[in-house]
């Protein structure tokens, strides 16, 4: 079955979407989310109630670089292994640093990128929920309640506010 299918099929009951970027642009999902809700809206389902949420890698720090620089190793190694299963070529410095620019699918950054990645997001699919997989691969505890930390007391009250 293709993506679109599940969308439709998922629409057509009124169940919540739960949408998985990660890798490449955001933007290539906005059909998806499209035909999703006007799917619901032709099986009698109201708008307010088709839930999206927009789940990513991610991880926060006090500087854009430090937050590259840790995020990378952990990174590099499980998505090396997952790689090596599925046939994808190795991880790179320079695709996760694409990944982790502004159109890319990775929140990995300062507070004020990861803000504007989110509200990027938001504009491009209106999503009700937003879920971050703080780390992939395995980091160090200090920095994943660092990370959680700048999450919870800085980056989401600003998406909060500019999305209520």
């Amino acid at each position: 079955m293709s993506r679109s299918h599940y969308s439709v099929t998922i629409s057509m009951s009124g169940l919540p979407l739960a949408l998985a970027i990660i890798d490449g642009e955001p933007e290539r999902f906005v059909p998806l989310i499209d035909l999703y809700r006007s799917a619901g809206q032709r099986a009698g389902h109201d708008l307010a109630t088709l839930r999206v949420s927009i789940n990513s890698h991610g991880f926060i720090a006090d500087t854009s670089q430090q937050a590259a620089d840790d995020a990378f190793p952990p990174y590099a190694v499980t998505m090396g292994r997952i790689g090596r299963e599925r046939g994808w070529p190795p991880p790179t410095r320079a695709r996760f640093d694409a990944e982790r620019a502004p159109h890319g699918s990775m929140l990995v950054g300062s507070v004020q990128e990861v803000i504007d990645k989110m509200l990027f997001e938001h504009e491009l699919f209106k999503n009700d929920r937003f879920l971050i997989q703080f780390s992939v691969g395995t980091m160090s505890h200090a920095k994943i309640m660092r990370s959680i930390e700048l999450f919870g007391t800085e980056v989401a009250p600003v998406v909060r506010r500019a999305t209520t």
